[in-house]
């Protein structure tokens, strides 16, 4: 695959700003906690952060990669995710795209990956073959 899933939503990121600025805190205090939906005690995960400047080396040459649109070092790079483990937000199938993020001595492709959103720097870094995610955050 030779070019990025990245697509800038602008209407999406205005509708999403929208909201933000319109809503109250008297609304947002008032509305009930809604809990994740838990399949099973094992299945508990959830999406943290992490810097950009804390993630190897590798996912920084695999971020340039997507942004570059290629060439990756694995065929099955730019494959569509289709979130499985329900650990990132839910979106339509082909939204998420899965990119190799090198392992160095490893045989294989290792478990390390990003899976990139349609959403500019809309990029989750899993260390663990998609047990867990971090949203990467690009300010630090």
């Amino acid at each position: 695959m030779t070019t990025p899933h990245r697509f800038v939503r602008v209407a999406a990121l205005a509708a999403l700003a929208s909201t933000l600025l319109v809503s109250t805190p008297a609304v947002a205090a008032t509305a009930p906690a809604v809990a994740p939906a838990v399949h099973s005690a094992a299945a508990v995960k959830t999406v943290g952060d992490i810097c950009y400047s804390d993630l190897p080396s590798q996912a920084h040459d695999t971020l340039r990669l997507i942004d570059a649109g290629g060439p990756f070092p694995y065929p099955k790079d730019g494959t569509v995710f289709s979130n499985r483990e329900r650990v990132l937000p839910r979106q339509s199938s082909g939204y998420y795209h899965e990119y190799t993020v090198v392992t160095p001595g490893s045989p294989d492709r290792g478990a390390r990956r990003i899976v990139a959103g349609q959403k500019a720097h809309e990029d989750y870094y899993t260390g663990d073959h998609y047990a867990t995610f971090d949203l990467v955050d690009f300010g630090c």
